[in-house]
């Protein structure tokens, strides 16, 4: 990641964190003018905002932090581990809720100011929603998982406070102050739900499962650009660390090219994908000679060693593309 990439996302999830506490006093204020749970709910997640925003500014920093001899990947995984503690606090915060609002039936407490609270929140929401499209623009350009995941969580957040306006004002209208009880309860599985499904991403992302997205876009570039030469490619794997994507792969080429033939080859795949995917790449390509069995679906020209006939060209696909075997009409 260069400086002032680094120094933006930075600079961005400052400016965010500074908006959230704003947000926060808010939120705050609209709960001790109504004791409402509901509003209280609201309110505890800006407080989660704000202590994972803290988190995630310092894994911003540290990600992007160069490679070293301790981390020859570099640092980016530690986005990941952040995204997975701000699910973490969210999925136990919505669990919290729940139990806080559940037990509001049995001992329910008197709730005024509906009206002003409405209006807070509705100005909180609309600070939450143009703060979460910021990051989530950032962090779709510049592959960051902690700033998309803020991006999606703030989003969410607006859709809850949208939620939450309705709900006060059908409760200051009509009287039926349980409905503040029947809201908590709501948001809180809401609440559960997002951090659920980031605790999810983060592990999957640790765990280094299959980036099945990713792959896709590669495989589509890889059909759209190649050449003769490149005979087959197998043993495709992709993995993110933060912002960079990490590229295995075999690729099967003429055995009789010499080493530096090879090399260009190798060279030109590398600068494809990187013009056409945009993102901060490495690579470990290894190349293979091709075999008897690669004449059928090999469409080089003038090849004079060939032992068969070409026969046709096979499409690039998941299923070709990630086994370590070497393509023939056979598989």
């Amino acid at each position: 990641m260069s400086d002032s990439t680094a120094k933006l996302k930075i600079s961005a999830m400052q400016k965010v964190l500074l908006g959230g506490l704003l947000i926060m006093v808010i939120k705050l204020t609209a709960y001790f003018l109504t004791h409402s749970n509901a509003v209280l709910t609201d309110a505890l997640e800006s407080i989660i905002n704000i202590i994972t925003g803290i988190f995630a500014l310092f894994s911003l920093y540290y990600a992007s932090r160069p490679k070293d001899e301790d981390h020859p990947y570099g640092h980016g995984k530690i986005e990941l581990l952040s995204a997975g503690f701000e699910g973490g606090l969210i999925f136990l915060s919505g669990l919290l809720i729940i139990a806080k609002s559940v037990n509001g039936f049995f001992q329910p407490s008197k709730i005024h100011s509906l009206d002003i609270a409405a209006l807070l929140s509705l100005l909180a929401g609309a600070g939450n929603y143009v703060m979460g499209k910021y990051l989530l623009n950032l962090g779709k350009k510049h592959q960051s998982v902690i700033m998309t995941a803020d991006g999606k969580h703030l989003i969410s957040d607006t859709v809850s406070s949208i939620g939450l306006v309705i709900g006060l004002l059908v409760i200051h209208f009509t009287g039926l102050l349980w409905l503040d009880h029947v809201i908590a309860i709501i948001f809180g599985g809401f609440i559960f739900y997002t951090g659920y499904k980031l605790l999810q991403q983060s592990i999957t992302g640790l765990l280094d499962e299959a980036d099945y997205e990713n792959l896709e876009k590669l495989i589509t570039v890889l059909n759209d650009n190649r050449k003769d030469k490149w005979i087959d490619i197998h043993n495709l794997r992709v993995l993110k660390y933060g912002h960079t994507l990490h590229i295995d792969a075999h690729i099967t080429l003429p055995w009789y090219d010499n080493l530096e033939n090879t090399h260009d080859e190798v060279i030109a795949v590398e600068q494809i994908i990187k013009e056409k995917i945009h993102e901060e790449i490495e690579f470990f390509i290894h190349s293979d000679p091709c075999i008897p069995a690669s004449c059928a679906i090999c469409s080089i020209n003038n090849c004079k060693v060939r032992s068969t006939p070409f026969e046709r060209k096979l499409n690039w696909t998941l299923k070709n593309l990630l086994p370590n075997r070497k393509h023939s009409l056979t598989n």
